[in-house]
């Protein structure tokens, strides 16, 4: 009989509801607890279904607990850094959602402690396991269109997020095209060798006061010679526009948006399409629930995560040189990062 692995989350917001959630499905999963900022009323409730032993506002309390084997961090970018140092000196395995932090010389530093622990550490890049860019990357290793050229990735949201969580996200590079910086390397199979980002506020003028961007185009060259573009929006009025395309030699290899139905009306006027999803956790819901089951099967076979704490570093230092472009009009070589 199979020992169920206890689990604690840290940060019940959205995500972290969404992992609980999903928790419910696994039959080797124990959700012991969740800890927040406050103990709200409404946390209680929401809580009460899963019978948890610990409902808190302390996540110490979770990572003492000796029937905790995992933390899962749902928690601000800007508390990732001590909690994770905590749950690794207490021998804890990590899910982390991104980015690790908000610099990736703090990240470094973790990496190092992290791999002389030996937990298993996964990083929460949802999209590697989105059954399109899964396929994608399987086709790449099949040598499917051989030598890749050009890599193309969209990654445009339906509508911008308020002010208040562009001011604490880390700016569009770390919060938003991170995903499409781990996506790029996880594609192409390569290191991203040099990276070159313009930048501008097209969607609203309030981000750009706060000192971000909500437009970009960051090209990038890799280190087996292929090149990437990526083009990132916060807003695409028609909804969440996630596409990619990668060129090869031997021929091309594209994931279209997913849609709700591939129903298509023509007529003599027009010819009609639903439109993309319009919410992230529509368009990737699938994904949130696999990255789940991949990480506590890490944990149960001893076997290294499917994203680890260097993918969440590699990342960063993209992000990281993304801004530095951005900022200085030139390109940036990785390897004076």
């Amino acid at each position: 009989m199979t020992t169920k692995i206890g689990i604690g989350i840290v940060g019940v917001g959205r995500i972290g509801r969404l992992h609980a959630e999903h928790m419910k499905k696994h039959s080797n999963i124990e959700l012991i607890g969740v800890s927040d900022v406050q103990v709200t009323e409404e946390l209680l409730k929401w809580s009460e279904p899963f019978n948890l032993s610990i409902v808190t506002d302390n996540y110490m309390e979770l990572i003492q607990d000796e029937r905790v084997k995992a933390i899962f961090i749902c928690s601000p970018t800007n508390t990732h850094i001590d909690i994770i140092k905590a749950a690794v000196a207490h021998n804890k395995h990590i899910f982390c959602e991104k980015p690790i932090s908000f610099h990736y010389q703090d990240t470094k530093q973790l990496l190092e402690l992290v791999q002389q622990s030996g937990i298993i550490f996964q990083v929460g890049f949802n999209r590697r396991f989105d059954h399109n860019f899964y396929k994608v990357r399987q086709l790449m290793d099949n040598n499917k269109i051989g030598q890749p050229h050009i890599i193309k990735i969209t990654s445009r949201d339906p509508a911008p997020p308020p002010a208040s969580y562009i001011e604490a996200s880390g700016g569009m590079f770390m919060d938003m095209s991170i995903h499409d910086f781990d996506m790029a390397r996880y594609i192409s199979g390569s290191e991203v060798e040099t990276v070159f980002a313009e930048g501008a506020v097209l969607v609203d003028p309030s981000i750009g006061e706060l000192g971000d961007i909500d437009t970009a185009i960051i090209t990038l060259r890799f280190a087996n010679g292929a090149l990437g573009v990526i083009d990132n929006s916060r807003k695409a009025a028609y909804g969440y526009d996630q596409r990619v395309e990668v060129l090869g030699e031997k021929g091309s290899i594209s994931v279209e948006n997913d849609v709700p139905t591939t129903v298509k009306i023509s007529t003599e006027q027009s010819i009609e399409t639903d439109h993309p999803k319009y919410f992230f956790l529509d368009r990737y819901i699938e994904s949130y629930e696999v990255e789940v089951e991949q990480f506590i099967q890490s944990i149960m076979n001893g076997a290294p995560s499917p994203v680890t704490v260097v993918d969440g570093y590699e990342a960063e230092r993209i992000a990281y040189a993304a801004r530095l472009s951005l900022l200085q009009g030139k390109v940036i070589h990785m390897n004076e990062i």
